[in-house]
């Protein structure tokens, strides 16, 4: 019993909610809980974070292990926004969410960002815009990247760019037979040797008993 509690503890601890954020806005743009980021990749991040909005917007990236359980990332971008009130009068607040367990994601904005991000935009850029890379290798940077550069460009006043567009890999040409290939021929072959040996045997037989 005592093993069993050891391992659950752990698995508690790696539990995230808001309780195990800083009741203060933070000092960086990046707050990396989950450790999915090199230090350049974060360096790089924050910087354009702080850029993003110019000062009309205080946008920030979470990443985190693994949500409590009953918990959404929605519904904790949400909490963290009503936490962390920016201190500049005017400045909304926009959070990027990565849960590394699920390799999930979430967009969430302050609600006087209603008429510039819309909810459908908000949750089409982390469902596809952030979804594709993070499902395809984990690359936490790129998804982060890709979904700041799509929200600028309907926040000034673009059309939006949409999600990205998959790609259809061909198949690659190859020498190297397939399984079906392989039991195909392997089944003629055995055909082929059952016909000469129904054809060889009676022959042979005939000839030994007719001398």
């Amino acid at each position: 019993m005592l093993f069993l509690a050891g391992l659950a503890m752990p698995m508690a601890a790696w539990a995230t909610g808001l309780a195990n954020f800083p009741a203060e806005l933070p000092a960086s743009h990046v707050l990396d809980d989950a450790d999915l980021l090199s230090r350049a990749a974060s360096g790089e991040l924050d910087r354009r974070l702080r850029d993003f909005g110019g000062d009309r917007i205080d946008a920030r990236l979470v990443t985190l292990r693994r949500l409590d359980y009953g918990l959404s990332l929605d519904a904790l971008g949400e909490q963290l926004i009503a936490r962390w009130q920016p201190q500049e009068q005017g400045l909304s607040t926009l959070l990027l969410l990565i849960e590394s367990q699920n390799n999930s994601a979430a967009v969430v904005a302050s609600p006087d960002l209603d008429g510039q991000l819309p909810a459908p935009l908000l949750s089409s850029t982390a469902i596809s815009t952030m979804g594709l890379p993070l499902r395809e290798g984990a690359r936490y940077r790129q998804a982060s990247l890709d979904a700041l550069d799509r929200l600028e460009v309907v926040l000034n006043g673009g059309e939006d760019p949409g999600p990205p567009q998959l790609v259809e890999r061909m198949p690659v040409e190859t020498n190297i037979p397939t399984r079906e290939e392989t039991q195909s021929s392997n089944a003629l072959m055995w055909v082929v040797v059952l016909l000469v040996v129904g054809t060889l045997v009676p022959m042979i037989t005939w000839w030994v008993f007719s001398r």
